[in-house]
């Protein structure tokens, strides 16, 4: 027997045959199996990709047409025949930053910004909040109205933004177009961050384009790290803690024991990190070994010492996008504006009445609407330059309530959005107050800061995680019952031991000092290539070996 034989035997015992049925559905959309990077499928399509991409590595054009034609194919297995939405996106928005570059004058260059930002929101709008707005007007004025049957896109948050900042940017004469629209459906539906970020702004992605490629063996030293560690955080990790406890508990909080909703609680906050980070990490990476750098998009966020902090350290290529697109656009630190008004008073508003009539059931929303209105009156009292620190906490607040909507239709994420917006209102108020104690200013208050901030994080990560507002009231409600009763809790982490054991060692690998971390990636860095493709491929064969009920979607698929 050849060895072509053997390997070929030992392919079947352990994956089957593969028939006509199959190769086809690798090629053919499935809602069930969509294309994950942490699935053997698009690991095979991934190599057959690459080895063709590097013998046009010196064709511009053809090798910009070849990568285009693969991440409209990666979107179609994602999101089906709404890849054509995208194209469509993609051509409208194309035409007008054309248009809004060649123009003269301001105004009308305005004018077609306007319509842009209306075409992209209101598209967004449609597919992530109509049945939204139905069942809220509904409730409001006792409406019949059917909610539609809607197909959310993978990804259409991620790569509206993108082109949003592509327009804005030229209206800022920050950029130029690119030179046709091949360059820049390029950037739009480039494979790697298209359907779950990074969010990447045309001025940093686009001279990259037009550079010599030139891949060297630290980037793939570095490309093939992060891989692999994006692959353990997400299918080792999140995706056991996920399927076998905290999925569970949040399903049913009432059927479980305030200890138990406690650890969920604890087990969202390093899914969400493992899941996200880790498709982050491979996103960067793929685009690494294509000769291209994306922006980091988290480091180390639990190890914040504030909430302003975790900001600069969670998601970052959102938050600055929201920084730089929004909060900037509705006035920053310097003045106020419509919107900046606008929202935060229908949002005190709102939770009043929601309060109100809600008030049998839960008091969280009057809480939230009356510590809200007192802080800025706070705010304004005891700042040494009033009306400006008002009006920077309004627009902070604005910025984090649009930020919670963006993130999900329903009022568990508005309130969400909102604790994170007082949150960063009264950090920025405690250090106008307190202005020796800077952060990490000494160890104890370095602990305590950081302890305080992952607190009121993981807090908020109930809201964020809940199918509801009341859900998530059921899961807070329980923690607050919550006895000291060590038997029982010994026997509940003796029956999760895997999961606690997991969870156990993804806080431990986030909160490793950098040190250790730079060590690590040093010894990978010395280890032959061969030994990495080795790797590699273990850690795929652990993805193959411990998929549970399928690969699980990454959770800002959602989004």
């Amino acid at each position: 027997m050849t060895t072509i034989d053997s390997i070929n035997n030992w392919f079947i015992q352990n994956f089957g045959a593969i028939t006509m049925e199959q190769v086809e559905s690798w090629f053919v959309y499935n809602p069930d199996e969509k294309l994950l990077f942490n699935t053997g499928l698009f690991l095979g399509l991934f190599l057959v990709f690459y080895f063709v991409y590097g013998f046009l590595r010196k064709t511009f054009y053809l090798r910009l047409t070849y990568v285009i034609l693969f991440s409209l194919f990666f979107y179609y297995k994602s999101s089906g025949i709404y890849f054509l939405l995208l194209l469509l996106s993609s051509v409208v928005d194309y035409g007008l930053s054309q248009i809004i570059y060649k123009e003269s004058k301001d105004n009308v260059k305005k004018i077609y910004l306007v319509i842009s930002v209306i075409l992209n929101l209101g598209l967004l709008g449609y597919f992530k909040y109509m049945n939204f707005m139905i069942g809220t007007y509904n409730d409001m004025f006792n409406g019949n109205l059917k909610f539609h049957d809607i197909f959310l896109p993978v990804g259409i948050s991620f790569y509206t933004f993108q082109s949003m900042s592509y327009i804005i940017e030229i209206y800022r004469e920050e950029i130029k177009p690119t030179k046709n629209y091949i360059e820049y459906l390029f950037f739009v539906s480039f494979f790697p961050q298209l359907v779950a970020g990074p969010i990447v702004r045309a001025k940093d992605f686009l001279p990259q384009i037009y550079q010599k490629l030139n891949l060297t063996r630290q980037d793939v030293n570095n490309a093939l790290f992060l891989i692999i560690g994006g692959l353990i955080k997400k299918t080792v990790i999140s995706n056991y803690i996920s399927v076998n406890f905290v999925d569970r508990v949040f399903d049913t909080p009432l059927s479980y024991t305030s200890f138990e909703n406690l650890m969920a609680s604890y087990g969202y906050a390093i899914q969400i990190y493992c899941d996200f980070s880790g498709y982050s990490d491979m996103a960067i990476g793929i685009a690494l070994l294509l000769g291209f750098k994306l922006p980091a998009n988290f480091r180390t966020p639990y190890k914040s010492t504030s909430i302003t902090d975790f900001w600069r350290r969670w998601h970052i290529s959102l938050s600055t996008w929201l920084k730089d697109f929004l909060y900037i656009s509705i006035g920053g630190n310097r003045e106020g504006s419509f919107a900046g008004y606008l929202f935060p008073s229908l949002f005190f508003f709102g939770l009043l009445l929601w309060g109100i009539t809600s008030y049998n059931t839960s008091i969280i929303p009057l809480i939230i609407a009356f510590s809200s209105i007192a802080l800025f009156c706070l705010s304004f009292l005891l700042s040494s330059k009033k009306k400006q620190t008002l009006v920077t906490n309004l627009n902070l607040f604005t910025t984090m309530l649009l930020g919670g909507l963006w993130h999900g239709a329903g009022a568990q994420f508005i309130v969400w959005g909102a604790l994170h917006g007082l949150a960063l209102a009264v950090h920025k108020i405690f250090m106008e107050l307190f202005p020796s104690k800077k952060e990490g200013s000494n160890f104890l208050w370095r602990f305590f800061s950081i302890l305080i901030t992952f607190h009121f994080v993981v807090f908020c990560w109930i809201f964020f995680r809940a199918r509801d507002f009341e859900t998530a009231l059921q899961v807070i409600n329980n923690i607050g019952q919550l006895t000291f009763e060590p038997e029982l809790w010994k026997t509940i982490v003796l029956g999760y031991k895997n999961v606690f054991g997991l969870m156990l060692f993804g806080y431990v690998w986030h909160f490793l000092p950098e040190t250790i971390t730079n060590g690590m990636k040093s010894v990978f860095d010395k280890t032959p290539i061969l030994v990495k493709a080795i790797i590699l491929g273990f850690v795929y064969w652990i993805v193959y070996a411990t998929a549970v009920a399928g690969s699980q979607p990454f959770i800002y698929f959602q989004f």
